[in-house]
């Protein structure tokens, strides 16, 4: 699979935690032997500490929190406001499922400036028995208690290269993939989804092809069955595919295509972004029908033959990489019946993260929004 290299160096390191910010008193050894006192250097370390404190007040509590005095990363978080004790999966609107628990420890791994946070899981796959990490955002929609009783669609992300043991749509905001689903939902032109972004990979050496190549950890288990299971137990969601949907860039397009094509009945649409269409890791080692079963190609054709269900492909490419012939010949082969297809060409976009979130503001996110289920207040 390609690997997604360039653009996402700001999303790959996890976000500073606590720091000094620089209140020190210095008292050297010396000086207590001879009696003689520093007062003025003292004084100097002071002010200088309390001044940087006063700059990042002064700067905004987001700097302040990040890199100053007063850091919560690493600290607990929880996603949703509490509901009544006697709650239970009927006080959801119409098609909406409450979290059917048991609820995940959160840690905080980053802030953005409109207060939304991506926490960060460990989460023990009970179908796959794969064990890895997952991110998690929610709009600010989430919180708001016009929107207590609705459910909410949910875009599963999956990161390009290694993809573990992080994955960078999730490690930090920087790609901008957070801040795009928010403007998008302001401004009306797309819904304001939940982002789950688990780790694709089970290691840093091998691509597992989010499939379960016999003799491996089930990766393809873990994706489209334990994440959504997890997803359902921590927040309000749509109790039909149609609130469920895919986006992946490099490897994780591939992952995405084939999910949404493997099961249509669990998933209804992808973002499927500079991908690769068919299976190509080498831990297959010649398992034709394994490969079969997780072949996009193959799996859209038996779709077509069953007649549905319908689901939805929007493929982007960057008018700087390579693959735009690929997916023009999956589309016109396949793209017809019950598979959907549709092509987002990212001016002088490449071959990483930044790109792709472009081309998502400039018509993907609004695609996907038209054929899924919308989020709707009392």
């Amino acid at each position: 699979m390609h690997q997604d290299l360039q653009g996402d160096a700001t999303a790959t390191t996890e976000e500073p935690g606590a720091t000094a910010a620089g209140t020190a008193a210095a008292t050297g050894d010396g000086a207590a032997a001879t009696g003689h006192r520093r007062p003025r250097r003292r004084l100097r370390l002071i002010l200088i500490g309390g001044g940087l404190g006063l700059t990042l007040l002064a700067g905004g509590g987001a700097a302040a929190y990040h890199y100053g005095l007063f850091s919560d990363i690493g600290d607990p978080v929880a996603f949703g406001q509490p509901r009544p004790a006697a709650s239970t999966g009927s006080d959801a609107g119409p098609g909406a499922l409450e979290p059917t628990g048991p609820k995940a420890a959160f840690v905080r791994t980053s802030r953005l400036p409109d207060g939304t946070q991506i926490g960060k899981t460990t989460l023990k796959g009970k179908k796959s028995g794969f064990t890895g990490d997952v991110w998690v955002w929610v709009p600010k929609e989430y919180d708001d208690p016009a929107y207590a009783d609705s459910a909410f669609p949910v875009l599963i992300s999956l990161p390009g290269g290694r993809g573990y043991p992080t994955n960078y749509w999730g490690t930090g905001p920087g790609l901008g993939l957070q801040q795009a689903v928010s403007d998008g939902a302001k401004s009306g032109k797309s819904l304001p989804f939940i982002l789950i972004m688990p780790v694709i990979n089970a290691d840093t050496k091998h691509h597992f092809d989010g499939s379960d190549i016999p003799g491996q950890p089930k990766m393809g288990t873990w994706m489209a069955e334990d994440v959504p299971d997890f997803t359902k137990a921590n927040f309000r969601t749509f109790t039909s595919r149609d609130g469920w949907a895919f986006m992946g860039s490099s490897s994780g397009g591939f992952g995405a295509l084939k999910h949404v094509l493997k099961h249509p009945d669990r998933f209804k649409a992808a973002i499927a972004s500079g991908v690769d269409i068919v299976p190509d890791s080498p831990l297959w080692k010649g398992n034709t029908q394994a490969m079969d079963e997780n072949n996009p190609e193959k799996l859209a054709a038996k779709l077509i033959a069953a007649g549905g269900p319908d689901v939805y492909v929007n493929f982007q490419i960057g008018t700087k990489e390579t693959g735009r012939e690929k997916a023009e010949r999956f589309m016109k082969e396949y793209g017809g019946g019950p598979v959907h297809t549709r092509l987002q060409v990212i001016q002088d976009g490449e071959h990483n993260g930044k790109s792709y979130v472009r081309g998502m503001r400039e018509g993907a996110l609004e695609w996907i929004s038209k054929v899924l289920s919308a989020t709707t207040p009392k």
